[in-house]
């Protein structure tokens, strides 16, 4: 799956490939949300348009730039301008085709969506411990967010047979990864759904206390819906989510306010979304998916055996175990790729490159300091070596 974009936004040019594994990095305001969002466009066109019609949007078909503003947000039809140039898999897109799609659209039925999207701006999607519907937003919250609000309160209600409990799940993780998230996250707490109120709402029993959304954690309000969502994609079928539909998971800084050491339990739920047969793409502005990637990139002709090792040790985990073979094997010969959206031209606008070897040694810096990512560190351990003491 290629992704070529041209003059769209701050973009001046990108070309992604799209592995079973793919990063983006970059500053803020680069155009990592921006692409992944057009790239949601291109895929789901037909989904998103009925989705809008259902709810009831006006929709123009001789002005493809009102189906715009409704999927980017208000005044970000001007994302498209005369120059610009799209096309995934070689096949070309403009503004216009939105037109044709509306109008070509029966008036009944759904269309699939091929492409899960968790954006940034998740935390948003919970509002006083239960996930917000769909017409809670205006036009000027983007698409992929709404869309990701309900597509949580649907399977709250009717994708998990009405548990008490949201975690722990026996059925939802595998164990040594539900351990390490109730260990880093929730410090051995429970996610619990209380009806109290007149609505299900999610609540954190942790030491006797009983804690309520809005006063947890900016972490775990965080890392909640990401949760949520991976329990949409693994375990046990759901009746009101078909992910045998979904090719592509994408998911926006999956870190945000988490410690490192939950970075890597969310890690190891990515590689299982992977093995089970998603494409996932990710845009993180965290070292750690990339120094699992460079460790990847250096040990993919290991044994399967070794490579399994030195996985397990990578991530602190005990060796052995059906779980390691599932998490694990196979990975080498997964396609994994890593863009940099901070490359600028002289008039500040961006170009993606491609720095997936990570070589440290290369003489491009975007590539050896992996974007800027390591950069800091290896500032940090040249002071120390010529000015420690």
């Amino acid at each position: 799956m290629e992704l070529y974009i041209r003059r769209f936004g701050p973009i001046e040019e990108a070309r992604m490939d799209f592995g079973d594994l793919t990063f983006l990095i970059g500053p803020q305001a680069s155009g990592k949300s921006l692409s992944l969002e057009l790239l949601k466009l291109l895929t789901d066109r037909q989904h998103i348009i009925s989705t809008l019609r259902n709810y009831n949007y006006i929709l123009d078909k001789r002005n493809p730039r009102n189906i715009l503003e409704c999927y980017f947000g208000d005044g970000l039809s001007q994302l498209f301008r005369a120059d610009t140039a799209v096309t995934l898999d070689g096949r070309p897109f403009s503004s216009a085709d939105l037109s044709q799609t509306l109008i070509a659209l029966p008036a009944s039925g759904r269309p699939d969506e091929a492409v899960f999207y968790v954006p940034a701006q998740r935390i948003l999607s919970i509002a006083e411990g239960r996930p917000r519907n769909f017409m809670e937003f205006d036009t000027s919250t983007p698409y992929v967010l709404r869309r990701f609000s309900e597509t949580l309160r649907v399977f709250l209600q009717g994708g998990l047979g009405n548990p008490d409990t949201l975690f722990p799940m026996r059925n939802r993780l595998k164990a040594v990864v539900r351990k390490d998230i109730q260990s880093s996250i929730f410090h051995s707490g429970a996610v619990l759904l209380d009806a109290s109120s007149g609505q299900r709402r999610m609540k954190l029993e942790v030491d006797g206390l009983s804690i309520p959304f809005m006063a947890w954690s900016a972490g775990q309000k965080e890392f909640m819906p990401l949760l949520l969502a991976i329990y949409c994609l693994s375990g046990p079928p759901s009746g009101v989510i078909r992910r045998e539909n979904y090719r592509l998971v994408i998911i926006e800084e999956p870190e945000m306010g988490l410690h490192p050491r939950a970075i890597l339990s969310v890690l190891l739920e990515l590689l299982e979304l992977v093995q089970s047969g998603f494409r996932v793409v990710v845009s993180t502005h965290s070292s750690t998916f990339l120094e699992f990637v460079w460790v990847l990139n250096r040990t993919q002709t290991l044994s399967p055996e070794r490579f399994r090792t030195a996985m397990c040790s990578l991530f602190g985990l005990p060796t052995g175990g059906e779980w390691a073979g599932q998490l694990f094997d196979g990975l080498p010969r997964k396609s994994v790729h890593t863009y940099y959206t901070g490359h600028q031209t002289a008039d500040g606008r961006v170009v993606f490159k491609d720095i997936s070897s990570l070589d440290v040694f290369d003489d491009n810096d975007d590539v050896a300091e992996w974007g800027g990512l390591s950069s800091f560190a290896g500032r940090a351990s040249e002071i120390v070596s010529n000015y420690g003491e």
